[in-house]
């Protein structure tokens, strides 16, 4: 049996998809509406202000395309931590207004070929990297990509029967795709084995939408994804702030202003 890769693992993360119901709103008095929207933003401020927990980190997008109308994402140190902030959310009115369209479950996650390695000395710079992985801040980029991902276990590719070493070279070479696009997209990968259908997710934050295409594109070339890769839906979103939620109901989301990435990463 092929050995499996040790990973290190940080903070819970929900993908949470949602979709407005437009009957149920027409269908909801003017000023319901207005107390709707105003108690849903309340909540989703509280969380990207981080209110709810010691550390985590949370953001809210625009949809664009038919698979959904907004993505919350939210990270946080215990998967208890999720389920309020989704309970809080579903039980108010916001709830009454909209569906949810999709959702994934994960954990962020470094593996046995980026992980540290126990035999060497500790590098604070390398400590101060793995922090960022486990432990990332939503960055305040207007652009967001996320998909979920398998690797190939076909009859004449089988990803989990190949040695360690094979992988982590791999791995190292598809790892090169990615360092060729810092400071334009970041990337924060997490593992869902045993949480959701899909066994990572990968979620890209940019400051413009065509370098998330072409790093996309360009790892498709690469042996770990033209070989072994297996790509769930893509949803695209654009940041909004949870205060003017409003106009995501009225045609007009509200943008953020653009942010910069972390160019540690």
């Amino acid at each position: 049996m092929a050995q499996p890769s040790r990973t290190l693992e940080g903070w819970y993360v929900l993908h949470d998809v949602r979709s407005i119901d437009w009957a149920a709103w027409e269908r909801t008095p003017p000023p319901r509406r207005s107390q709707i929207v105003q108690e849903a933003a309340a909540i989703l401020a509280d969380a990207v202000a981080v209110k709810d927990a010691a550390e985590g980190s949370s953001a809210v997008y625009a949809l664009v395309g038919h698979k959904g109308d907004l993505l919350i994402l939210h990270l946080r140190p215990t998967m208890e931590d999720l389920l309020l902030l989704d309970a809080k959310l579903s039980s108010a009115g916001f709830g009454t207004v909209t569906r949810r369209a999709y959702s994934f479950l994960s954990v962020t996650e470094l593996g046995q070929y980026t992980a540290e390695d126990p035999a060497r000395p500790p590098d604070p710079r390398r400590e101060a990297f793995i922090a960022r992985r486990l432990k990332p801040k939503v960055p305040d980029a207007r652009y967001v990509s996320f998909y979920p991902m398998n690797k190939r276990r076909g009859e004449l590719k089988n990803w989990y029967t190949l040695e360690l070493d094979e992988r982590r070279d791999l791995m190292y070479g598809h790892g090169a795709v990615g360092r060729a696009y810092r400071g334009r997209v970041q990337q924060m990968i997490s593992g869902s084995m045993g949480f959701d259908d899909w066994e990572w997710g990968v979620t890209l934050f940019a400051t413009d939408p065509l370098p998330i295409k072409k790093i996309v594109q360009e790892m498709r070339f690469d042996e770990a994804s033209a070989v072994y890769g297996e790509f769930g839906p893509f949803y695209f979103g654009v940041r909004i702030d949870p205060g003017g939620l409003d106009g995501l109901f009225e045609g007009r989301p509200p943008l953020c202003e653009p942010g910069g990435l972390d160019d540690g990463e």
